[in-house]
């Protein structure tokens, strides 16, 4: 009696995209582009990332039905990390709000084991929460061994929200002298050592940022207003945080330059056409799960034999 298959002499599903490294290759930011000083030139959502990109080669039909394959492919990689428990692999969604975060996980995970994926969402912060480190919430929901967790925005929203509205740092339980000039340096360095801590401990870290243009963003909550059935989608609010678009376009540059890293990039994600966005985030995962080479279990000679006895057993009966 053999065990279960290893994946290296099992026939895996190949994600059904051809050159799929170089598909990737165009979203990630370069972590050799980090700003060491202020007036240095550095990544430009506006000008280095256009939200409305997609392969020349790629239908919008055909996209679809090479999703729905790579679907069974990620699944098949994510059955082996489950059965291996050896690495986690954390997923951190970051954007601006109608980017297509949610229907992104809904349909590249769609395929993937329930007992094997944790999903996140990170809003504003509980009482309890605020009384604890910003990173807190964050690091009793990270996914164990042989899990993918999802953050459906993270600890990232402490240098992204509190930087354009400073007022809600100003609010929090926190000593005043530690909200100076250096705190956003700190923060960046702070999660860098966390991710990194993460990183050496068998954790493989994703982060994608969704690029949704401005004007996309209007239309889909126009769509959110005008559909009754997405009115619950939709909040005043979010009209009102269009203001600070700029705001945030600058504080998502500087947190780019800053935490991509060689051992957790970020991958700036267009999300303009979310068949896209969801064919390339699918892409990224499949690829970065593929690299662990992964393996099932083996199991001893002892088990062994008691599996053969129960196999006579049970082909007895």
């Amino acid at each position: 009696m053999s065990d279960k298959p290893s994946k290296n002499d099992t026939a895996l599903n190949p994600f059904p995209l051809k050159n799929l490294d170089d598909l990737i290759h165009p979203f990630i930011v370069p972590p050799k582009q980090q700003i060491i000083v202020p007036s240095e030139p550095g990544i430009s959502l506006t000008k280095d990332y256009d939200p409305a990109y997609k392969a020349n080669h790629l239908k919008k039909s055909k996209a679809k039905s090479q999703l729905k394959e790579g679907i069974k492919a990620l699944a098949e990689y994510q059955d082996i990390l489950y059965a291996q428990k050896t690495h986690a692999v954390l997923i951190i969604f970051q954007a601006m709000d109608a980017a297509g975060k949610d229907s992104t996980i809904k349909h590249v995970m769609s395929g993937i084991n329930p007992q094997g994926c944790q999903v996140h969402s990170f809003k504003a912060p509980s009482t309890e929460e605020l009384n604890h480190d910003y990173l807190w919430r964050c690091s009793k929901a990270l996914p164990e061994r042989g899990r993918i967790g999802i953050f459906n925005r993270s600890y990232y929203e402490e240098i992204l929200v509190t930087r354009v509205h400073p007022e809600i740092l100003e609010q929090r339980p926190i000593p005043s002298s530690l909200i100076d000039k250096d705190i956003w340096e700190r923060r960046f360095e702070e999660i860098n050592n966390f991710e990194k801590q993460l990183v050496n401990n068998g954790t493989i870290i994703l982060k994608f940022f969704l690029n949704v243009s401005k004007e996309e963003q209007r239309k889909r909550f126009l769509e959110r207003i005008n559909r009754p059935e997405k009115n619950w989608k939709f909040s005043v609010d979010d009209a009102k945080e269009r203001t600070f678009w700029d705001d945030y376009i600058a504080v998502y540059e500087d947190m780019f330059n800053h935490t991509s890293t060689d051992y957790a990039p970020w991958y700036i994600i267009p999300a303009d056409r979310k068949w896209f966005t969801r064919l390339v985030v699918a892409g990224i995962i499949y690829t970065q799960l593929k690299q662990l080479n992964l393996e099932y279990p083996s199991v001893s000679e002892e088990k062994r034999q008691e599996l053969l006895q129960a196999k006579l057993i049970l082909e007895s009966e």
